[in-house]
């Protein structure tokens, strides 16, 4: 860590976010033929640990001779204002080396509110913003992520971006850089030859077009540049290596535990999300690699628990076997299993019961609509009865506390839609009385979220709810779900009007979140922290509505600012998938039913691989 911040530890809270030496951290040594590259996630250490994509990475670069891996997060405010205050920089976990001294600085995208923390720990560091500010000897920095596929509210604050999976292309752009500093390379010689990669985009080698204030579309300013930019895609799971080690902190974090990605991908089709369109196709991991990579990982950091990880955790074809597998082998060790996601049907109480057999914690389901005509309309492939079967299947099991996570806003959404919310929400906790055999009171939490429209989904086209209409949908909600045996809760809808804002925007939209920074607007996602006057302020001062990037609803024919940038689903799939939609009319998954034609095994040569069915399954 840096010597200079250990005066400040004992006037900030959790000064353990700064201190460094974790277990399994890594400290290798600087040399001039090595290649230097600072991970930086844009929020505090607490939340930034738990992140998986991290931990790979830092794990991959790190096993490189020829490369060092650091880790950066954003610190509190606390720490900024004594930083500031003396003339302090940004600097690296591992080393306390300033993060301007890197060769190469990577953030990653995970939502939309994270924005402003970019910036503001570029300012920490001493970094210029913009790409065009920066000089020979600044870093490059650079962005992954699930927001890269609409990087352009970014563009001019980013010298290149990688959209898809790290695991390959952070090699070849490692290479890149060595032999860029060996030879001197200028900058810009270098950002060409990185923009030859499959799945970078550089974006000042783009201009936008824009007619009458409407985007028009981007022009390439060199003639071997692509059109679209292709996502990075692995074939094969199996054939990437995965941390043996990861660093285990000295004080609390989100999701402190042993975490292994079982699969990658979803293709259930849900229209409202965006993960599910671009992490396309699906791919498994071999159950006996998986059971290796615990293992190692409970070995080397004597974690109590094992996270298995995915979208749909639960479509895993050899879950069950996995999962027992895994508990008779730790179960003397006092090692437990969780899963963060499971599917909505009986199935789902069974797994759940070989897990938590001693202890009965809470289930969560996500119908994510109250009746069957708005879960035709997103793809939501439950129904009511599926509900029915496994919330009643839960509480026979010994569960009493079961939560449910709704959606408000979706398209074609009705009074009816949310008065089907509050019925089903009161016929769980009937259910609940019903069939409990729980001496504890049945519990039904509902947590309400507002539709967010993301690009590559097919709900792109369609703009969000005005902040009035949303907050009388959940002041409606609420009152028809007021009842001892219920709790409701709901996001704040200014987070999700700046979050379908920056979703869906543009360049122009950079100069909005300058002014917010400057005005004092960071952790925009921490809901005390949040200062939307200010972000309005922003807004006119740039002269740009954002009621306009949120809540128009735009013509399928018409140039979006993210149509350059691929996750290999074809427009016309997502257009097709709009007008079912309107329709009422779902569409299977491809993993078990006909190919829907997405698009995604075509244009990226990459198939759906799931594992074969063992003996159980």
């Amino acid at each position: 860590m840096d010597k200079r911040l250990v005066p400040l530890l004992p006037l900030v809270t959790k000064p353990a976010r700064y201190t460094n030496s974790e277990v399994n951290a890594q400290h290798k040594e600087w040399t001039e033929d090595r290649v230097t590259m600072a991970l930086a996630f844009p929020d505090i250490y607490d939340v930034g640990m738990a992140h998986l994509g991290f931990k790979i990475l830092y794990a991959l670069i790190n096993s490189r001779p020829d490369a060092l891996a650091e880790r950066v997060y954003a610190p509190w405010v606390d720490m900024q204002q004594l930083m500031i205050e003396r003339g302090i920089p940004l600097t690296a976990l591992e080393s306390g080396r300033d993060v301007a001294d890197f060769d190469l600085v990577g953030f990653t995208l995970q939502h939309e509110l994270s924005y402003t923390n970019i910036l503001k720990m570029l300012d920490l560091a001493g970094i210029p913003r913009r790409t065009q500010d920066r000089r020979e000897g600044d870093p490059l920095v650079l962005a992954g992520g699930p927001c890269a596929f609409n990087v352009e509210p970014l563009a001019d604050f980013f010298d290149f971006v990688v959209l898809g999976e790290g695991e390959e292309v952070i090699q070849e752009i490692l290479d890149v850089v060595k032999a860029a500093k060996q030879s001197r390379t200028p900058r810009q010689e270098t950002l060409r030859e990185l923009a030859r990669l499959k799945g970078v985009y550089v974006p000042s080698f783009y201009r936008p077009v824009y007619d009458s204030g409407r985007f028009q579309g981007l022009e390439p300013l060199y003639p071997d540049l692509p059109a679209r930019i292709e996502k990075r895609v692995a074939r094969d799971l199996g054939s990437l290596p995965f941390p043996e080690e990861f660093v285990v902190p000295y004080t609390e974090v989100i999701h402190d535990r042993v975490m292994v990605e079982i699969l990658r991908g979803c293709t259930r089709g849900c229209r409202f999300c965006q993960a599910g369109m671009i992490y396309r196709p699906v791919r498994e991991r071999d159950p006996e690699q998986l059971k290796e990579q615990v293992a190692k990982l409970v070995s080397s950091t004597g974690y109590d628990e094992i996270s298995l990880s995915s979208l749909s955790s639960g479509d895993y074809t050899q879950i069950r076997s996995l999962v027992k597998d895994l508990i008779a082998a730790y179960r003397g060790c006092g090692v437990t299993v969780s899963l963060p996601s499971l599917r909505l049907d009986s199935f789902a109480v069974e797994l759940a019961d070989e897990i938590q057999k001693a202890r009965k914690t809470g289930l969560t389901f996500a119908p994510e609509a109250g009746t069957q005509r708005l879960r035709d309309v997103i793809n939501k492939n439950v129904t009511d009865q599926d509900l029915k079967e496994v919330v009643q299947a839960a509480f026979q099991a010994g569960w009493h506390r079961i939560k449910l996570y709704f959606m408000i806003g979706l398209p074609t959404e009705t009074e009816a839609d949310l008065d089907g919310i509050a019925e089903l929400a009161h016929k769980v906790l009937a259910w609940g009385r019903e069939f409990r055999t729980s001496r504890k009171r049945p519990e039904v939490t509902v947590s309400m979220a507002s539709f967010v429209p993301k690009p590559h989904t097919p709900f792109q086209w369609r703009g969000q709810d005005s902040l009035e209409t949303l907050r009388a949908k959940q002041e409606y909600l609420r009152e028809r779900l007021r009842h001892p045996g219920i709790q409701f809760s709901f996001h704040e809808v200014e987070h999700s009007f700046l979050e379908a804002a920056f979703a869906r925007g543009d360049r122009r939209l950079g100069a909005v979140l300058e002014r917010a920074v400057d005005l004092g607007c960071q952790f925009d996602s921490w809901g005390d922290e949040l200062r939307f006057d200010r972000w309005l302020q922003a807004f006119r001062e740039a002269g740009l509505d954002p009621v306009d990037y949120a809540q128009r609803s735009l013509d399928p024919e018409e140039a979006l600012p993210w149509d350059h940038l691929s996750p290999g689903v074809d427009k016309k799939f997502l257009v097709r998938e709009w007008e079912l939609a309107q329709q009422a009319i779902p569409t299977p998954d491809c993993r078990w039913d006909r190919c829907t034609l997405c698009g995604v095994c075509f244009n990226l040569q990459v198939a759906n691989r799931l594992t074969e069915v063992g003996s159980g399954d």
